[in-house]
């Protein structure tokens, strides 16, 4: 459907995401999901050190420790646009589930890659890792936006195949979407891999890379030629992937090259799951967004 563009400014509005300097998601239970405390702040607030106290990140926001949140994190709101899909790229396709629908044109959308051992479920599941899942589904649901939970067959050139012709599809039929492409642990291999790949590297318009791994050909990648924004967050106790590895490659995208948008949060006293559960979502969406090509 095409649309004039004012009558697309308005319905942008109203959904809630607005384009001015930058586009920007409306508050969605922020006072529940806010960062319980910052113990430092460095390099103009692109770097954080957050409290993280597992009694009350953990033990005080679940029903059930690490299986279920407390229902006033969730809302289900979300699931009357969910579905369970494949996607029909130029290879066998790729499953995934999905809030919102790539048709309707989105401003935004969002794609997680899971860790290892885990699945497209993960990052639909509304209860665990304290509803910031959830908080992420309501977000694109009530924002203009789309969020796809694939699954992939590797974190190898397969898994990159896939991933990267589902942002060429997603590319394809939403053009003037922002592509973020969020990870989790291992899911950073493809993180990296897919900014590196000639075509979905320019595709994308974000990174995220949650408790995840860092990678030096980063840097001249398709994707880093554009300046496209990158986020970590990462736990200070991590015993898969040390904070002082990534918090240097932070410091050295910094210092590469001039301005380079990058931001780090980190969690003080949180392990390797911790930036899964405590990421701000609209915070972090927010500033990609302000500095997205």
């Amino acid at each position: 459907m095409v649309l004039k563009a004012v009558l697309l400014s308005s319905m942008m509005s109203l959904a809630g995401l607005s384009y001015g300097s930058a586009a920007e998601l409306a508050p969605y239970r922020d006072e529940l999901f806010q960062y319980p405390g910052i113990l430092q702040t460095g390099d103009s607030g692109d770097y954080l050190v957050v409290d993280y106290d597992e009694m009350r990140d953990i033990n005080g926001r679940d029903q059930i420790p690490e299986r279920r949140v407390k229902q006033a994190y969730v809302s289900l709101q979300p699931k009357r646009s969910q579905k369970d899909l494949v996607f029909r790229t130029s290879g066998s396709g790729v499953k995934a589930m999905v809030v919102g629908d790539i048709g309707d044109r989105p401003a935004l959308v969002v794609i997680y890659l899971h860790g290892q051992g885990g699945n497209r479920q993960q990052g639909m599941n509304d209860y665990t890792f304290g509803g910031n899942f959830n908080r992420l589904k309501n977000l694109m649901a009530r924002n203009d936006g789309v969020y796809i939970s694939p699954d992939f067959t590797d974190f190898g050139p397969k898994g990159e195949e896939e991933i990267a012709s589902l942002v060429g599809y997603v590319a394809g039929q939403a053009p003037s979407a922002r592509i973020i492409i969020a990870c989790g642990s291992m899911g950073g291999q493809l993180c990296w891999s897919v900014a590196a790949n000639q075509q979905a590297g320019q595709s994308i318009a974000g990174l995220v890379l949650l408790g995840s791994l860092w990678d030096e050909d980063f840097i001249g990648s398709a994707a880093y030629k554009r300046r496209v924004p990158v986020f970590f967050g990462h736990g200070s106790r991590d015993p898969v992937f040390a904070v002082e590895k990534q918090e240097a490659f932070y410091r050295k995208l910094r210092s590469g090259a001039k301005n380079y948008p990058v931001r780090f949060h980190r969690f003080e006293g949180g392990n390797h799951g911790t930036p899964i559960r405590m990421t701000d979502w609209r915070a972090a969406l927010n500033w990609m967004l302000s500095k997205a090509p």
